[in-house]
């Protein structure tokens, strides 16, 4: 029997409707009927697509909080990331991942981009299986319910001049680019036929992958028709290094050698010239922002205006899990601007609204999630209106964006299955969480 549910109101192809009756079969949606009568699972509230989670390195969660005291910058936080990442083994790491992508499922989020760039044991040598790490990650996706893009990432290098990898970051490195393919060509191989999860490339940056490096990494996405992302102007130190090092600055370091294109996604793309933005848009590259995580490492306000009136995909991730929130992350996107221009109201809800499923699922390759309507997957997120932060604001899209939280979500479907009920999932996440990161931080 196909599973139905009534929505009491739903947001369709960018407008709400109410009292949709939802039909699905083998995780799709094949139905969608407005003004019914109740009948079936019951979902009160506005019902939105899942919302995707462009970018994620699911061990920071256990940074949250630790790293506030005192001030610093990017590269002090940088640090603290770097004592937690020696003490991950595949069994805790697994443990963590769980928990963490459990918190995101509470959150509404349906699937997540793994930047996953953790890849071997302490002292730099390859686990038996030299993907482990990965497997953790997928079995990780797997017990939290969410789908899962993991973004095998290349890291080579500790700076644009090819310094070689030292201390903590060993772990991260295969050496050079044709290992990194190979092993995530294995990684290719170990998932073909999981319908969760998808593999896709990730330059970490142009710090940690050599220009000579980085046609490879492209070469092999393209390959593939993979979702390639990159950590790209995130920094003012990083622009600065690289145009020390190869006189241009990261963007333009990516487009000559391949990886700039419309799977392309610049992940955080601060600091960016014009001429940048030009090249973005002349190649389609799109763009993930993390305002959050932005704000929290004090990095700075980058051009969503500009981004967003191109035509690469416009994108949100919660990155180091300051938050877990996406909805913030949609709202942020606006305010941010609003300080940076003294002006309200650039982008609009419905807009941000989009970013947080449509086209973050799309950067993702999940181009069959992210909207209601019949072929999509079977994601369902379901919204209180009458919380404490939504109530009076009505079944629109301003109250998704500008008043709900992750608190506000009470149901989430994942390919028509049921993940939260309630408000609640089958993983006490909390426990879980206050369990692994307790254990990660003894004697730190």
């Amino acid at each position: 029997m196909s599973p139905t549910w009534w929505c009491e109101h739903a947001w369709v192809d960018g407008r709400v409707v109410d009292g949709a009756l939802v039909t699905a079969s083998n995780g799709v949606i094949v139905a969608i009927e407005p003004d019914q009568p109740p009948a079936g699972k019951r979902l009160h509230g506005l019902v939105i697509p899942g919302l995707a989670n462009a970018h994620s390195h699911a061990f920071h969660r256990a940074l949250r909080t630790h790293t506030q005291r005192g001030g610093g910058s990017f590269w002090t936080w940088r640090d603290a990331m770097y004592r937690i990442a020696e003490r991950l083994t595949p069994q805790n790491y697994l443990e963590l991942a769980a928990a963490v992508y459990a918190e995101m499922a509470l959150a509404g989020i349906t699937a997540v981009g793994e930047f996953h760039y953790l890849h071997h044991g302490p002292d730099g040598v390859p686990y038996t299986d030299a993907n482990e790490m990965g497997h953790a990650l997928v079995a990780a996706a797997a017990a939290a319910g969410i789908r899962l893009t993991l973004l095998d990432a290349c890291y080579l290098s500790a700076g644009p001049s090819g310094q070689p990898l030292d201390g903590p970051q060993v772990r991260f490195g295969d050496g050079d680019a044709d290992r990194w393919a190979q092993r995530t060509d294995a990684l290719l191989v170990d998932t073909k036929g999981d319908e969760h999860v998808l593999i896709g490339a990730a330059v970490h940056s142009v710090r940690a992958v050599p220009a000579d490096q980085l046609e490879r990494v492209a070469s092999w996405a393209d390959a593939h028709s993979a979702p390639l992302h990159v950590h790209s102007s995130e920094q003012v130190a990083e622009v600065e290094q690289c145009q020390a090092a190869y006189g241009c600055t990261p963007t333009a370091l990516l487009g000559e050698h391949g990886a700039l294109g419309p799977r392309t996604t610049a992940v955080h793309a601060t600091h960016l010239t014009d001429q940048d933005i030009v090249d973005m848009h002349a190649s389609s590259t799109g763009t993930c922002f993390c305002p959050t995580t932005e704000r929290d490492l004090g990095d700075g306000i980058g051009p969503a205006p500009a981004l967003l009136a191109g035509p690469g995909l416009f994108s949100l991730g919660t990155d180091s899990h300051a938050m877990i929130d996406v909805l913030e992350e949609a709202r942020a996107v606006e305010l941010d601007e609003r300080l940076a221009g003294r002006r309200r109201g650039t982008i609009s809800a419905a807009r941000l609204l989009e970013a947080a499923t449509r086209y973050g699922h799309q950067a993702l390759g999940w181009a069959d999630a992210g909207r209601l309507e019949p072929g999509a997957r079977a994601d369902l997120v379901a919204i209180d209106l009458a919380s404490v932060r939504t109530a009076g604001g009505g079944a629109t899209a301003e109250n998704v964006v500008f008043a709900a939280s992750a608190a506000d979500v009470t149901d989430v479907i994942v390919d028509g299955r049921t993940v939260v009920a309630d408000r609640h999932h089958r993983v006490e996440v909390g426990r879980a969480l206050d369990d692994v990161i307790g254990r990660l931080w003894e004697n730190t």
